[in-house]
């Protein structure tokens, strides 16, 4: 949307008028290599009170102001081209000595500078607020304040417009320049211009003299009882965050979550704990998301789960979780049916486990997937499922411990009484252990294999002596 702008032919509008960038948005350019010189631009301001002569400007003539409000009108009629064209005409030329006086050329060229704003030429708006400027000091301090307030934001939405980073520089440079003299001939500028130069050096990626101006920012609007806006602590938040300093990170973000509690800020401030190592906080954060209802996606009920079993309270994960699909806020996925499948795991509530794991392995086949169900039917005695899943999960691979899952296979061909088939599995698991120098699972394989030889013998000694069928 493009931002309003005002002409100066009244002092009240020379008083009043100001541009607004118009996005909190941060934006997308950034630069490789730091700003310039910060200076003292983010300095905190001394309030001054001088008694100063006001700046004595020439008069404008009636035949002048006749004329000036004849474009205005038009311009107000947004007859634009009729506007500029009586405007235009009142340009001094080269060759040709103006008739005008400085301040009369000041009000020209600021209301042409406006007419151009409102054609979409603002190449040409810069042109004449430039030349607006050089008026001074024949011009009123107003005027020069509020050209100086509008340039400044004009080069800055310039430079957002540019995709390239050598042509959006040099706009950025400008708009910073503009406004450090606005601040400097402001005996108040208030909390608002250092978020705005806080802004330019953000593109710049100075992320230091950033966060200077953002908190001389939010140190003014709390001397003036102002409240510290939201887009202040986003964008001091983020710069800190380029910077890693994750202690004013969590300061900022627990800040945001107490005076603008919304979603976004608590998954990150539980994010921002977990990155610390802080686990015990993030599940607090995330308990007092759940609590505050702020937990509406499914990224922020698998996370929840996630940390709930990682806390040893896989109940509590299993039934928040089973509510996100019942809700169909959780997708049925095959990654989604393994994280409540480990919660029921970890709760040994192994049959709901088979049922949500059996599930996943249909939508997207796993050999980790199998792998769990060949222990979980292991764990309840259901020695051929258990063999079936433990084929399956060798038969497609991808195991935390290939081993592992055939001692599993040869424990269920055991019990299933295949015993043969289980002394084949224990010696392929002895092999490739003692080749992987997997000592102990060698030397369970082995275990088995005598076990299992004992079994044999001795179910032989009792078929000879007439003891079995």
């Amino acid at each position: 949307m493009k931002p309003r702008i005002a002409p100066l032919l009244t002092a009240t509008a020379a008083a009043a008028a100001t541009l607004a960038v118009g996005s909190t948005e941060f934006p997308v350019i950034g630069f490789g290599v730091a700003a310039a010189a910060e200076s003292d631009i983010c300095r905190m301001p001394e309030r001054v009170v001088e008694e100063e002569d006001p700046r004595r400007v020439p008069n404008i003539e009636a035949s002048t102001w006749k004329r000036l409000q004849q474009a205005q009108e038009l311009i107000e009629a947004e007859q634009y081209a009729e506007g500029v064209e009586i405007l235009e005409g009142m340009v001094p030329r080269e060759d040709r000595r103006s008739r005008y006086n400085a301040n009369e050329l000041g009000q020209v060229h600021n209301m042409l500078g406006y007419a151009y704003w409102e054609l979409a030429r603002p190449d040409k708006t810069i042109e004449h607020y430039e030349k607006v400027l050089e008026q001074v000091p024949q011009i009123a301090e107003a005027t020069e304040l509020q050209l100086l307030h509008q340039l400044s934001k004009i080069y800055f939405m310039q430079g957002q417009e540019e995709d390239q980073e050598q042509l959006a520089r040099p706009w950025f440079q400008r708009s910073l320049a503009k406004m450090g003299e606005w601040i400097e001939k402001n005996n108040d500028p208030g909390p608002e211009p250092y978020y705005f130069v806080g802004q330019i050096f953000y593109q710049f990626k100075d992320f230091s003299s950033g966060i200077r101006c953002i908190e001389t920012t939010v140190q003014l609007a709390r001397d003036r009882g102002i409240p510290v806006k939201e887009p202040w602590w986003r964008m001091l938040q983020f710069m800190y965050y380029e910077q890693e300093n994750y202690p004013k990170v969590l300061e900022i973000l627990e800040i945001l979550v107490k005076d603008f509690p919304k979603r976004e800020y608590w998954v990150m401030l539980a994010s921002m704990y977990g990155e610390t190592g802080e686990e015990d906080k993030q599940l607090l954060a995330m308990e007092a998301a759940h609590v505050g209802g702020f937990l509406t996606k499914e990224t922020d009920l698998r996370a929840y789960g996630a940390l709930l079993v990682q806390a040893e309270a896989p109940n509590r994960a299993s039934k928040y979780l089973q509510r996100g699909f019942d809700a169909e806020i959780i997708e049925r996925t095959s990654k989604n049916l393994q994280l409540i499948g480990q919660a029921y795991q970890v709760s040994q509530d192994v049959p709901e486990a088979i049922e949500v794991f059996e599930e996943a392995g249909k939508i997207e086949p796993e050999g980790k997937i199998y792998d769990l169900l060949s222990s979980l039917y292991l764990d309840t005695d259901d020695y051929g499922s258990c063999r079936t899943a433990a084929e399956r999960a060798l038969e497609l691979g991808g195991l935390p411990n290939e081993l592992r899952t055939e001692i599993n296979l040869g424990t269920c061909e055991f019990n299933l009484d295949n015993l043969t088939a289980a002394r084949e599995v224990f010696t392929d698991v002895r092999r490739k252990a003692r080749r992987e120098r997997e000592r102990r699972l060698e030397s369970m394989a082995g275990d088995w294999i005598k076990y299992i030889d004992s079994e044999i013998k001795r179910r032989d000694e009792l078929r000879r002596a007439g003891l079995t069928d």
